[in-house]
C-alpha cells in the first residue's frame, strides 16, 4: 500500500500542526495500491496522556485523494498517522456484483464470500458486540441456504457491507511510516477580539499616572465595546538612565514617564511591577475584575532591559559590552535605541538567560495570566522560542503567545513553526483588492494555514499606517470591518475607535505618541466609530461563519475599488457576504454575483437574505445584483443569505 502526500505534515514532520479543540481536524494523504482491489484507510489519533490510539474512519475523494477527520476536543497535544488496508470483502462485493450484472455464473465466488465471513470470525480481533452473533448467525443461515439467489442476497445486504467494513480483515495493513504531532489550542488561540491600552493613561488626567483601577474603570468600555482580551504593553519599572522624551525625544523632563518598553528600574525588572500602577494585590483585584467582564488580560513579553535593570549588575555575561567598557545599546541602524539594551542567548549567557525568560514567563502565567504579545521575537533565536514555549505549554497548555513579528515572510511562517500560537501579518499595509485577495489566498489556502494564525491589528503604538493617517473616518470604518470579518483575530490599539490617526509627517508613527507620555482620551469625541465596533464584534460572537479562518471565499464585484467575499459555515446554514469600499473618499458602485450556485440554485433563481445592519429583509432575484457604497454614510454591507426552506 502507498500513503503519500500527507496534508498537513509541516516540514517532513519537523514541526507540530495546528488545531483548535471543538474543531474539525481534517488530514488527507493520496492512498493507492497495486492491482484492482478496493481499499479502506484510517486516521489515528493518540493523546498523550492516553495509553491506546483512537481511530477515524477515511473515505475516498477524487484522484486516489483521502480525507479523515476527528473532533478533538482537549487543549493539548497528539500524534496522528495514517494506516491502509485492502478490503477484501469489499473486493469481492464489487467484482461478483459486476459479474451478476453481466449474466454470469457466480456459484464458486459466493462460496469465497461465505469464506471470508468465516475467516473473519476467526481472525479479526476487531469482531466484538453486537457484531459477532449476528455475523454468526448469518453463517448458520448461508451454510443451509437451498439457492444461489438468496445466497446471492444475502451476501450483497448492505447491513452485511457495512458490519464487514468495521471488522474485517485488514489484509497488507501498511502504516504511515511518520507519527506526526498536532497541537490542539483552546478556542482563544484563533477567535479573538483584542483591545490594547496604556493602564497609565487610564487616569483620564494628563498629569496623574494611572493605575491598575483606573483600568478596572474601564473594563465596562471595553466589554461594551465587544472585545474579549485586553491587553497592555509593559507594566514594569521604567528606567531612568538615557529615558526618552516627548516624541522619542533624547532630552527627558523629570515629569515624562519615558517608554514603557525601556524595562528595568531599581524597583526591579521583568518580575516587578512599575510602582505608579499598583501593587500585586492591585494586579490580582485587575485580573478578577476583568474575568467578570467576560475579559482575559495579555500581557506584552519584551526581551529588552533599561540600562538600569537589575539584570546587567547581577549578570553582565547575558549582555554585548564594546570595547571601551560601555554597555551596547539596542540599535537597527541608522536607528539607535538608547535607552534600551537587548540581552544575547549564546556564550556565557547560556543556558541562564534562558531559564531566567522562561521563568518570567512562569512567573506571570502563576498570576493569571494565559496570553502574552511577544516583541520582536524575529530578533532572538529560534530555537529559544521552540523550547521556551514547549516548556511553558507542556505545564500550562492554555497559554497563548502572539508573534509581534513584522518582518521576512518565511521568518515569520518559521516562528508559527516553532510554536507561536498567533502571528501578526502584512494586512497593516494590504490595501488594494489585488493585494488583499492575493494575501488572504495565501493566508488560507497554503500551507501557512496549518502553522500560522494571524492575527489582523489594525493598528498599534509604534504603527500609524499611511492609510489611516489619510483616509479619515471612512477608513477607519472599512479597516475595521475587513480586519474582524477577514481573520479569526484581529485588534485595535485604543485611539483607533476615536479615529486617531495625527502623524509625524513622513512617517508611520504617531505625533505626540502614547509610548512617551501620559495621555487623556476623550472617549465620547465626536466622529468615533464605537457603533461599528459594537456591530462587527456582535456579529462575530453570534455568526458560526465568522468564528473560523479558512472558510473564506472571493467572489465577483466588478470594481476593483469593492472587496466582496463571503464566510459560510460547512452547512451552509450560516452564510454571510461582506462588500467593501476601499476608497475611502469616494461613493463606489459594482454589479456582483449572488453565489446562488453554493445553494445549487441555477442563475435565474430567487433567494432571500438580512441586511445585518439595517436588519432588513430582502429578496434577491437572480444571480446579477448591484451595490453602491458611499464613505460619507457606510463604506460596507453585510449580508445574510437564508438557505432555500429556512424562514427568513
Amino acid at each position: 500500500m502507498a500513503i503519500e502526500s500527507v496534508e498537513p505534515e509541516i516540514d517532513g514532520g519537523r514541526f507540530p500542526a495546528k488545531a483548535v479543540a471543538g474543531d474539525r481536524f481534517v488530514v488527507e494523504a493520496d492512498i493507492f495500491c497495486d492491482g484492482h482491489d478496493k481499499i479502506d484507510a484510517a486516521l489515528l489519533l493518540w493523546r498523550e496522556d492516553q495509553q491506546d490510539w483512537t481511530e477515524a474512519p477515511m473515505v475516498f475523494v477524487d484522484n486516489d485523494r483521502w480525507r479523515g477527520s476527528a473532533v478533538l476536543e482537549e487543549n493539548t497535544r497528539y500524534r496522528y498517522t495514517i494506516i491502509a488496508w485492502r478490503d477484501l470483502f469489499a473486493s469481492w462485493r464489487d467484482e461478483v456484483s459486476k459479474k451478476t450484472a453481466a449474466g454470469l455464473d457466480v456459484t464458486l465466488e459466493l462460496i469465497e464470500g461465505r469464506g471470508l465471513i468465516e475467516r473473519t470470525l476467526e481472525e479479526s480481533d476487531r469482531v466484538g458486540e453486537p457484531d459477532r452473533p449476528v455475523l454468526q448467525l448469518l453463517l448458520r443461515r448461508l451454510t443451509h441456504e437451498l439457492d444461489d439467489e438468496s445466497l446471492l442476497a444475502d451476501l450483497l445486504a448492505p447491513e452485511l457491507a457495512a458490519i464487514m467494513k468495521r471488522v474485517g480483515l485488514r489484509t497488507n495493513l501498511s502504516r504511515y511510516p511518520k507519527e506526526l504531532e498536532l497541537v490542539v489550542d483552546r478556542r482563544a488561540a484563533a477567535f479573538s477580539a483584542w483591545y490594547e491600552l496604556m493602564p497609565r493613561s487610564m487616569s483620564d488626567d494628563p498629569a496623574r499616572h494611572g493605575t491598575f483601577d483606573d483600568v478596572v474603570a474601564k473594563l465596562p468600555y471595553v466589554r461594551d465595546l465587544g472585545f474579549d482580551v485586553l491587553y497592555f504593553p509593559p507594566i514594569h519599572p521604567i528606567g531612568r538612565k538615557n529615558r526618552k522624551g516627548r516624541n522619542n525625544s533624547l532630552t527627558a523632563a523629570a515629569s515624562d514617564p519615558g517608554s514603557p518598553y525601556a524595562i528595568g528600574s531599581d524597583e526591579g525588572g521583568h518580575d516587578a511591577i512599575h510602582s505608579e500602577l499598583g501593587t500585586f494585590e492591585d494586579f490580582a483585584r485587575l485580573v478578577s475584575a476583568a474575568r467578570e467582564h467576560g475579559l482575559e488580560i495579555a500581557l506584552d513579553f519584551a526581551i529588552q532591559c533599561s540600562p538600569d535593570h537589575p539584570w546587567i549588575r547581577e549578570h553582565p555575561e547575558w549582555f554585548d559590552w564594546r570595547p571601551d567598557g560601555t554597555i551596547k545599546f539596542a540599535e537597527n541602524p541608522p536607528k539607535k535605541y538608547e535607552d534600551i539594551v537587548n540581552v544575547h542567548f549564546y556564550r556565557g549567557a547560556l543556558p541562564g538567560i534562558w531559564y531566567a525568560l522562561r521563568d518570567v514567563v512562569l512567573f506571570w502565567v502563576e498570576r493569571g495570566v494565559r496570553i502574552f504579545r511577544v516583541d520582536n521575537p524575529h530578533t532572538k533565536p529560534l530555537p529559544f522560542w521552540e523550547w521556551m514555549i514547549r516548556d511553558i505549554q507542556d505545564r500550562y497548555p492554555d497559554v497563548v503567545f502572539l508573534a509581534e513579528a513584522f518582518t521576512r515572510p518565511k521568518m515569520m511562517k518559521r516562528l508559527g513553526k516553532v510554536g507561536f500560537t498567533q502571528s501578526y501579518s502584512y494586512f497593516t499595509w494590504r490595501n488594494t483588492k489585488r493585494e488583499l485577495t492575493e494575501y488572504l489566498t495565501e493566508l488560507t489556502r497554503t500551507e501557512a494555514r496549518h502553522v500560522m494564525r494571524p492575527n489582523f491589528f489594525v493598528n498599534t503604538p509604534d504603527i500609524n499606517p499611511y492609510f489611516l493617517q489619510t483616509s479619515g473616518r471612512a477608513g477607519f470604518r472599512t479597516r475595521l470591518v475587513l480586519a474582524a470579518s477577514l481573520a479569526g483575530n484581529y485588534g485595535v490599539y485604543n485611539g483607533f475607535e476615536l479615529c486617531e490617526g495625527e502623524a509625524i509627517p513622513g512617517k508611520e508613527e504617531y505625533l505626540n505618541s502614547e509610548k512617551y507620555e501620559i495621555k487623556a482620551w476623550d472617549w465620547d469625541r465626536p466622529g468615533h466609530i464605537r457603533p461599528d465596533i459594537r456591530l462587527m464584534n456582535r456579529l462575530r460572537r453570534h455568526h458560526p461563519a465568522l468564528q473560523q479562518f479558512e472558510n473564506l471565499t472571493f467572489y465577483n464585484a466588478w470594481n476593483d475599488n469593492i472587496l466582496y467575499y463571503g464566510k459560510m459555515t460547512p452547512a451552509k446554514d450560516d452564510f454571510l457576504l461582506f462588500a467593501v469600499n476601499l476608497d475611502p473618499h469616494n461613493a463606489q458602485g459594482a454589479d456582483f454575483e449572488v453565489p446562488l450556485w453554493e445553494f445549487g440554485l441555477p442563475d435565474d433563481a430567487s433567494i432571500t437574505g438580512e441586511d445585518l445592519v439595517t436588519g432588513q429583509h430582502f429578496t434577491w432575484h437572480g444571480k446579477v445584483q448591484h451595490v453602491w457604497l458611499d464613505p460619507r454614510e457606510r463604506p460596507y454591507a453585510i449580508w445574510r443569505l437564508v438557505p432555500p426552506g429556512e424562514a427568513a
